[in-house]
Order: C-alpha cells, then sequence, then structure tokens
C-alpha cells in the first residue's frame, strides 16, 4: 500500500485537520516536477536506459557516502531552517531558500507550506502532550486516594485476633504510580510529570513505613482520605435520587468493600480510556514524523539534491520528534494497571489496555447468503402454499388471517421479524457509509474496541431472523391448514409464540455467544430509554429512542377482512410482502398479550379490541416513546443548562398533543375533531422536519461556504443533501395521509399505510446516517478523540478553589 493511502487511513478522524497536509503537499512537489520537465530537452531513449542502469548500479554507493556529506555540500546551498522563539510556547520554524533560479518560486511556496505544516503539527501535539501530563497529575492524586482506601478498608475488616495478619495488599506491594506530579506540582519543561522521585515520596515512603509501623501508615491513609469525597456522577437512578435529594453525608466516605470494588472499577475505565489517549497520541506523532520525512525524499528525487537530511535535523529535534513524554507515561501506566487493576498478571493487563480488533471472517459472507437465499425460497413456498390451499376462497383462511397473521408483525424494540428485519437492513447500510466516508460511529456510540458489529454481521442478523420468521410461518401455515393435523390446531397456535420466545431467549442470553457484547449494549440502552429520567442521557440512547418513536409514528388501521377475502388470488399475493410490513410495530406487543393472555388463542378468534384495558393500553402505547424522548431532553436540560433541549422537548410535546386528538379524532368522527387533528398534526410535522434538517444535520446554514448546507460535508456530492432534504419533507408529510383519510377502497388504504410504514423506517435510516454524520464533524471542529470518564474522587481544595 502507497504511504499516502496508509497515512490517510491511520488518521485519528476526529484530528484529521491537526495533521500534515501530506496530499497538498505533494501537489506542490507535481508542480516543481512539471516545471522542470518543461525546461528539459527530450532525451533519447538510449540516453534514458543508460542513466537508469547507471542509477542502479550505484544507488548503493550513493546511500553508503550520503553520512560523509560535508557541511559545503550542496544541501547547504539549497535552504537554511531557524528556529525562532514564540512566546511562551517553545519555537516555530522558518525556512530561508537560498537558490534563486528560474521556477524557485514554486519550491519556495512547498517550504513556506512545510513550515507551516510542521508548526501547526508541533503546536497541536505539544498542546495535547501537556493535557495529558495534568491528566496524568490528576490520576496520581485518585490513585493516592484509591490506596489509602484500599488501606483504610483493609485494616477495618481485620479481625482483632488477626491484626498481624492483615493482608494490607496495597501497602506491601511497591506503589509505581509516578504519571503524575507532586503536590507543588513544580517541574521543569522537558521532565515527565512525576519521576520517580515522585514515588518514592509520596507512595514509597508509606510502603516503607508500613512494613516498620502499620499504624503510621493508617494514619497516613486517613490524612489523605480526611479531604476527600466520592462524586456522584449521576448515571443510575440511585444517584440521581441521591442528587435530586442531596445530603452532604452522601458524598461522605464509608470504608466499605462495595464501595471500594465500585471507585476500582471507575478508575480502571479511566486508565484503559487514558491509556488509548496516549496511544492515540504516539500513532500521531510516529505517522506525521513518516510522513515529513516521506516528502522530504520526495523532494530530493525530484529536485536532484539532498535538503532533507538538514531539513529532517529540525524535525527531529522538534517537539514533535524529541519529546518522550508520550511513551514514559505509556511504560508508567502499564506498570500501574498491570500491578494494581490486573494483580500483577501482564497478560490480562495488556489484553485490557489493547484490546484486539475484530477480525472479518468469510463465514460471515457465507452464511449471509446462504439465509438470504433461504428467505427468498421461504417467502415464495409461503405464497405458494396459500395459492395451492386457496385460503382466500375459504372461511376458515379468512379466521386464519385475522387471527395468526398479525402476530407475526413484530417490534423493533425487541428485534423481531419484520420491521425489526427493515430497520437492521437500515442500520446496516449505514454503517456500511459511516465506514466509507470514515465517520467514526464506534466512538460516537460508545462501542468497545473490537466488539464493532460490521455490515456485514448486522446482515447476517437480520436475514437469519427473517429465516426464522418465515419458518414458523411456514410452518404455522401447514400444521394449521392440513387435514393431518386437526387435532393439534391448538398446538399449532403456540408456533408463533416460540418464535418470539427463541428471540428473547437469545437476546438475554447469558452466555458468550452471538455477538454477546452488542446483545448486552442494546439491553442496557433500552434500559436507559424506558427509565430515561433516572439515567444519565447518552447519544446512543436518544438515538434509539427517536429510532422507536418512528414505530409508532404511524396509526393502526383495521382493515377490512371481509373484503379482503372478496379479492382475487393473484392480487392478494402482489399484496403479500407489504402487509408483513403494514402493522405499527410496538403496538403488535399488545396484540401477543391478548390473543395468549385473555385466551383469544384457545378460541381460535381475535376480540381484542373488544376489551377495555386493551383499547387503553393501546391508546397509551402511542404516546409513551415521545413521552420517554420528552424526558430525555428535560433531564439533559437540567444538566447542561441549554435551551436547546427545552425546544427539543417542546417538539415531542406538541407530537404528544397531536396524536392524542387524532386518537381521539378516529374515536368520535366529527368536523371539530377533524380541523384539530389536521392543524396540531401539521404544526408537530413542521416542527419535527426543522429540527431534522437545521438541528440534527446541521443543514440550511445562511453563511456556509457550501449554499444552504454546512461548511464541512463528508460527501463531496452536494446534490446528496439536497435530495435527504427534500426526502426528509415528503416523507414527513406523508404522515399527514392518515389524519386526512380519503375515501378509499379499503386495500387502498392499507397499502397506503403499508407503504408510508415502511418509508418512515426508510426515512430514518437516512436520518440516523446524517446525524451521526454532523455529530462526528462536531467532534472533528473541536478535536473531540476521547470519551470524558468521571473521576470517582473530588478533593475538597479543589472544591475550594472552584467557590473561589
Amino acid at each position: 500500500m502507497k504511504f499516502g493511502k496508509e497515512f490517510k487511513k491511520q488518521k485519528v478522524p476526529e484530528w484529521i485537520d491537526a495533521y500534515m497536509d501530506y496530499s497538498g503537499l505533494k501537489q506542490i512537489l507535481r508542480e516543481i516536477m512539471l516545471h522542470k520537465l518543461s525546461r528539459q530537452p527530450p532525451t533519447p531513449l538510449r540516453a534514458i536506459k543508460q542513466k537508469l542502469k547507471l542509477h542502479r548500479t550505484f544507488s548503493g554507493l550513493h546511500a553508503k557516502s550520503r553520512d560523509f556529506v560535508s557541511q559545503g555540500d550542496i544541501e547547504d546551498q539549497v535552504i537554511d531552517v531557524e528556529a525562532l522563539p514564540r512566546d511562551g510556547s517553545g519555537h516555530f520554524y522558518r525556512t530561508n531558500f537560498l537558490r534563486q533560479s528560474e521556477g524557485g518560486e514554486i519550491e519556495e511556496m512547498f517550504f513556506e507550506k512545510l513550515d507551516q505544516e510542521l508548526n501547526k503539527v508541533n503546536k497541536f501535539y505539544k498542546d495535547k502532550v501537556e493535557a495529558v501530563r495534568s491528566e496524568a497529575a490528576e490520576l496520581n492524586k485518585q490513585m493516592d486516594a484509591l490506596i489509602a482506601l484500599r488501606i483504610k478498608v483493609d485494616t477495618k475488616n481485620a479481625s482483632p485476633d488477626n491484626a498481624t495478619a492483615v493482608p494490607l495488599r496495597t501497602s506491601t506491594r511497591t506503589l509505581d504510580l509516578t504519571i503524575g506530579v507532586d503536590t507543588s506540582n513544580n517541574y521543569q519543561e522537558g521532565e515527565l510529570t512525576g519521576g520517580p522521585e515522585v514515588s518514592e515520596v509520596t507512595t514509597a515512603n508509606c510502603s516503607s513505613d508500613c512494613k516498620e509501623e502499620e499504624n503510621k501508615c493508617e494514619d497516613h491513609s486517613l490524612e489523605i482520605l480526611e479531604h476527600v469525597k466520592i462524586n456522584n456522577t449521576l448515571e443510575t437512578p440511585r444517584s440521581t435520587l441521591k442528587g435530586v435529594f442531596k445530603d452532604s453525608k452522601d458524598d461522605e466516605l464509608r470504608f466499605r468493600k462495595e464501595e471500594l470494588r465500585k471507585v476500582e472499577g471507575q478508575l480502571r475505565v479511566v486508565f484503559i480510556e487514558f491509556y488509548q489517549k496516549l496511544r492515540l497520541l504516539k500513532n500521531y506523532s510516529f505517522m506525521n514524523l513518516a510522513a515529513f520525512s516521506k516528502i522530504m525524499k520526495k523532494y530530493d528525487k525530484i529536485t536532484s539534491t539532498r535538503a532533507s537530511r538538514s531539513y529532517m535535523k529540525i524535525v527531529d529535534n522538534s517537539y514533535l520528534g524529541s519529546s518522550e513524554d508520550v511513551t514514559s507515561l505509556l511504560e508508567k501506566v502499564e506498570t500501574t494497571f498491570i500491578s494494581h487493576f490486573s494483580n500483577s498478571n501482564r497478560k490480562d493487563g495488556m489484553k485490557s489496555l489493547r484490546p484486539k480488533g475484530k477480525k472479518e471472517r468469510h463465514g460471515v459472507t457465507f452464511l449471509s447468503g446462504f439465509f438470504s437465499g433461504c428467505s427468498i425460497a421461504l417467502l415464495i413456498a409461503v405464497v405458494l402454499r396459500i395459492e395451492a390451499r386457496d385460503l382466500m376462497d375459504k372461511k376458515e383462511g379468512a379466521s386464519y388471517l385475522v387471527n395468526i397473521f398479525p402476530l407475526y408483525r413484530q417490534p423493533k424494540t425487541s428485534l423481531l421479524f419484520a420491521y425489526a428485519i427493515l430497520h437492521m437492513l437500515m442500520y446496516a447500510a449505514d454503517i456500511y457509509f459511516w465506514r466509507r466516508y470514515r465517520v467514526n460511529y464506534p466512538f460516537i456510540l460508545g462501542f468497545k474496541q473490537g466488539t464493532v458489529l460490521s455490515y456485514r454481521e448486522v446482515f447476517l442478523l437480520s436475514t437469519g431472523l427473517a429465516v426464522l420468521a418465515l419458518s414458523s410461518f411456514l410452518a404455522n401455515l401447514h400444521l394449521d391448514m392440513g387435514s393431518r393435523t386437526e387435532h393439534y390446531r391448538k398446538l399449532t397456535e403456540l408456533v408463533p409464540l416460540f418464535s418470539i420466545t427463541i428471540v428473547i431467549v437469545i437476546i438475554f442470553c447469558p452466555f458468550d455467544i452471538i455477538y454477546r457484547s452488542s446483545r448486552l449494549f442494546f439491553i442496557k440502552s433500552a434500559t436507559h430509554c424506558f427509565f430515561a429520567p433516572l439515567y444519565k442521557v447518552t447519544l446512543p440512547d436518544f438515538l434509539l429512542a427517536d429510532n422507536i418513536t418512528s414505530q409508532v409514528l404511524l396509526y393502526t388501521h383495521t382493515l377490512d377482512w371481509e373484503q379482503l377475502v372478496k379479492m382475487p388470488n393473484f392480487s392478494y399475493v402482489m399484496l403479500l410482502p407489504l402487509v408483513l410490513y403494514q402493522v405499527q410495530a410496538i403496538r403488535s406487543i399488545e396484540l401477543y398479550i391478548c390473543y395468549y393472555g385473555l385466551g383469544e388463542s384457545s378460541q381460535r378468534q381475535s376480540k381484542c379490541h373488544t376489551h377495555g384495558i386493551y383499547n387503553a393500553f393501546y391508546f397509551i402505547v402511542a404516546i409513551v416513546p415521545f413521552w420517554l424522548r420528552f424526558l430525555q431532553c428535560l433531564r439533559r436540560l437540567c444538566e447542561e443548562k441549554d435551551a436547546v433541549h427545552g425546544w427539543n422537548g417542546l417538539k415531542y410535546l406538541l407530537i404528544i398533543i397531536a396524536v392524542l386528538i387524532r386518537t381521539a379524532f378516529e374515536l368520535k368522527k366529527g368536523t371539530t375533531w377533524f380541523v384539530l387533528a389536521l392543524a396540531s398534526s401539521a404544526v408537530a410535522v413542521a416542527m419535527s422536519t426543522y429540527w431534522d434538517i437545521v438541528m440534527d444535520w446541521g443543514l440550511l446554514q445562511r453563511k456556509s461556504k457550501n449554499t444552504y448546507l454546512r461548511d464541512n460535508l463528508v460527501i463531496s456530492n452536494k446534490s446528496v443533501y439536497f435530495a435527504a432534504m427534500v426526502l426528509n419533507i415528503v416523507l414527513r408529510v406523508a404522515w399527514m395521509q392518515l389524519v386526512i383519510e380519503f375515501n378509499l377502497h379499503s386495500l387502498q388504504k392499507m397499502a397506503i399505510t403499508t407503504i408510508i410504514s415502511c418509508l418512515e423506517v426508510f426515512r430514518r435510516g437516512i436520518w440516523n446516517f446524517f446525524r451521526l454524520e454532523n455529530e462526528h464533524l462536531n467532534n472533528v471542529g473541536k478535536y473531540r478523540a476521547f470519551k470524558s470518564v468521571p473521576l470517582p474522587f473530588s478533593y475538597n481544595d479543589e472544591e475550594t478553589e472552584k467557590d473561589d
């Protein structure tokens, strides 16, 4: 692979603007090469061959002679690089181009651009290193508090009879936490924050004291713990309720083992994330140094000079090339993590710090194709089975479709059947395009490294689910309508329930099979959605909640099955794929509960709509997803104090009102209710459309350099954005059709409702892509490539400084 492609591939997506502009410098070198070629007379073919032969013969000698170039060589006559002092931030570099000849202006432009890139990269790297050094100092204080807490907990839990045998696991070990500075914060530039001397002063003394007198060690730990409090991160329902009914005693340490385990778990995550920062910084330095070396070699080759030697000396002596802070911090973090969080097991510790990436497997591709073929074959088999039995011409066939067929249209929230398959296919397409346009979706969604599903794996899951659903439906159709299975018809009613049970068992299976980490991540996000005010709202949580709202955006209309039975068989066959996607997914949960829970299955008929509880629950479910999303906005408004979340909550409140009025119109009819339903739906659609395009996608910016779009775009073809905006508006307005209720045939109503339902899922898939694209560009603009992980401890002196 060429270096340019490898360099682009290795870039941190959020730092892409902070890397050296390798392609821009290559473009200038092309201009230099074209200028030199235009000045040279055409060379005979024989002369070219002779030059190539001489070059191959003496290339080895030329390489060996580089180390013996004198100061009077030609390179000293080409460039002169100066390192000029900068106010409080090191040096900036400027190259004086000494060769004054025809075409020298282009070479001067090249070195001017090269200096700009070196200064940019050097400054960015130094700022980031200083930031991680400050974070290392804070982590050092956190570790001091953790060690003191361990000593206190071990001492407190020791029995009086065996006091001399207290394990004191932290005090008897060599404490090598040397990643921070001492309490005075006195360090000089170029020295690592907190070297071995700091370790000896702050922690090793405690170890030696503990060996001599355990009481002194306990006094030392108490002295530290007197200035420490537990941070309430408000990430769980319990911590949220404590934050609402705040008590000063909740922040105090109780010296319990449960408290110690919680703190250790938090600091473990902090150290892993900090280690990833250091790895990215080290890779940033390495790739930029390689880019400078490559571009200077290309310059030497084109101009037949050896200017790279003097320039690379400056690069190597710059902060980017000479600083060893990151390497030293990496080693010390490894030592500290292995010693304190992996029981001195280096293999386990490094496995946590450096998780291996997931490898693409050929079996995934094979199974995806296999399941796709099986799905198509099963769908054809279902159609042929219905045609062979002439179910549409029989009364029992109509009853079967009324009672059984809706059970195969399942909720997306459980990743089941038709709507789930459509959503998963759209998610697989989103992943494909996110990867193609280098949108860092694993970081945005908070996926762990090595557990991210590829688009092939998501497609495999969707096709596998399709096979399960169609197989179950075909089996039920065969058993229920067969002449030899009349005595087992009650058992055949349980086939749909058996299918959904399989899916639920797989989702909640505790064993490490079928993408366990992804299943747990989904369960966690779904739990956060359904208990929205009690959990801290993250992007995966409200993204999942937004997708759930798409499932209840369309109101389920009752189908006229009597007229459906009178249809020609051919028309039914053509409509079958649409019927599979027609139902509103979330409300299908009620159908399962009613059909099996209220005993309708034993009577082989569905009278769910005659139950008052069913109708009330059917009414409530329509607004629950929007209500949860509204609560998420209120939570973010209280935490972040940003009015944008308040306006977003107002949007969902308007949708709730529109859904309630529309439901009342469905029950009571009348002109007044129609006008209210139409007006409320129009307002909700208008605000939702505006929010999608302007706030979620960041488009329609007036002062953007890309007209009516935004400054930064990941897709070069601008027409894609305009097409997405138009399509989003059209599909949003399509929701209004269900309010207007044109006087159409029942079949036409069913077809239109089905198509709109499918298009809503398609619209949500498009929305997902551009929503994460906008979030990614916001991270790029702020160079935000790391997650912010809350620290478990806070010091009293820090709170005092904040108050001052």
